[in-house]
């Protein structure tokens, strides 16, 4: 893989997965002083103090770069037949087998030192993203799945999910990953209602689970509407930092559970559904944060377009579930502005530093983008389908690996779970109707899940 990073990190990964700062070897002693620095606040301070004058010289790199240097990070894509979407799903879906926790979870905090997560976070943090990743996995498999083993397999992760979800509290003063878990977890148990017949023993359960959810995401709702994962300067409760995208995946959580008869406070979710409406700019970007007052900021910023990629479909399906005017028009012009600038997600694909590359775009965005990407192309006519689906599928299938997993961002043994997950589904849905199988019976015909 080329090294596109933008020039203004020295920390990275080499092929072994050793750390590498500076150019030479580091210890994790070391990694974690440098880490330390670059996130304090007097090294902030120094870095604005001399931004203005390193200002026009990126600049002018990011255009040439952008303009006239082709830069590639992965292989380029490559057209794929329906029988090779198929094959990367059929893959992918072993994995996610495969890989699955003996508790029935997926994802853990093994592997500890690849990429940076390791130095803040604490047990907390893995059990919010373990209950995450976990509820990701179940809609995988609710959706894609069609064997005996991912029948059984998805079992095993409701009942991991009920038995941990409810107890999932916020990891720190700062670190507040735990909405991740109660968004994903809710829109896991919403689906599981829809797969159980109305007076199953499961169903019981998993709306209680789904209101706690629910409760919870009332309590850790800012002030401005929205959800965040972090809490920057003012370190309050509920948070005080909200981003459009983590509200946008509230927002779909929280009609999902609608749907199925739970309980949603109808102005909370409208003050959700405004808070990612002021995200919207003219030109089609969302704004990565909640603002009060919404900008582009400057030409490279994350506000941009090319750094908005990711955050467009997902903010556009919010907006449209909440019964807001999305028009089609709008749907296909986030798509156009999605694979026309491509090359941004691919340049940021498996960095290990957030926000290192051109228009601050973060390796983790790659298979997020897909996946929400994929729910949009699926609203549109067929005719839209045909178009966006195959480029839809050779961005995914060309990060496909040996053992079938998929990931963007180095984050313990997240990371491949995750990756595959969003990915399968994204693939599953692109698939013409008549390859798609029936949805398997729910889980009503096993074992009831028993209270902890």
């Amino acid at each position: 893989m080329t090294d596109c990073r933008f020039p203004i990190s020295d920390f990275r990964l080499d092929p072994s997965r050793k750390i590498i700062l500076h150019g030479h070897p580091a210890s994790k002693w070391r990694c974690r002083r440098w880490i330390g620095l670059r996130y304090s606040k007097s090294f902030r301070r120094s870095q604005s103090a001399i931004g203005n004058r390193k200002l026009a010289i990126r600049f002018c790199l990011l255009t040439l770069a952008a303009t006239s240097i082709p830069v590639i990070a992965q292989p380029p894509a490559k057209p794929v037949t329906t029988d090779g979407v198929r094959s990367a799903l059929r893959r992918g879906m072993d994995f996610l087998l495969n890989n699955q926790e003996a508790n029935g979870a997926w994802g853990s905090q093994r592997n500890a030192g690849i990429g940076i997560d390791e130095f803040w976070s604490n047990p907390e943090t893995h059990r919010s993203w373990q209950v995450a990743v976990t509820g990701l996995g179940l809609l995988t498999m609710s959706e894609a799945g069609q064997s005996d083993a991912e029948a059984r397999a998805y079992l095993r992760g409701v009942e991991f999910l009920i038995n941990n979800a409810a107890s999932i509290k916020r990891p720190s003063e700062w670190d507040t990953d735990n909405t991740w878990a109660y968004v994903y977890a809710l829109q896991a148990l919403a689906h599981a209602c829809t797969r159980t017949e109305p007076n199953a023993p499961n169903r019981e359960r998993f709306r209680e689970i789904g209101q706690a959810m629910i409760q919870k995401l009332d309590e850790t709702q800012t002030p401005n509407g929205g959800w965040g994962y972090y809490d920057f300067e003012v370190y309050a409760h509920p948070g005080s930092w909200a981003t459009s995208f983590m509200t946008a995946v509230a927002v779909l959580a929280l009609y999902d559970a609608k749907d199925v008869g739970l309980t949603v406070d109808p102005k909370r979710l409208e003050a959700a559904a405004r808070a990612v409406e002021r995200c919207r700019l003219p030109n089609g970007a969302y704004t990565y944060s909640v603002d009060a007052i919404p900008s582009p900021g400057r030409m490279e910023y994350i506000n941009q377009v090319k750094g908005s990629l990711s955050r467009i479909p997902v903010c556009n399906l919010a907006l449209l579930r909440a019964g807001r005017p999305v028009r089609q028009e709008t749907l296909r012009a986030g798509l156009d502005q999605f694979f026309k600038e491509h090359k941004f997600l691919d340049i940021a694909f498996q960095k290990p530093i957030p926000h290192e590359t051109y228009y601050y775009n973060s390796g983790y965005f790659y298979f997020f983008g897909h996946y929400y990407a994929a729910q949009v192309i699926a609203l549109l006519p067929k005719e839209d389908q045909d178009r966006y689906w195959p480029q839809l599928q050779e961005h995914i299938v060309k990060t496909q690996e040996s053992d079938g997993a998929m990931w963007d961002y180095p984050m313990n043994s997240y990371h491949r779970p995750y990756g595959t997950a969003f990915s399968m589904m994204a693939l599953h849905r692109s698939l013409p109707k008549p390859d798609v199988a029936p949805q398997r019976p729910g889980p009503e015909s096993l074992q009831p899940v028993p209270k902890p």
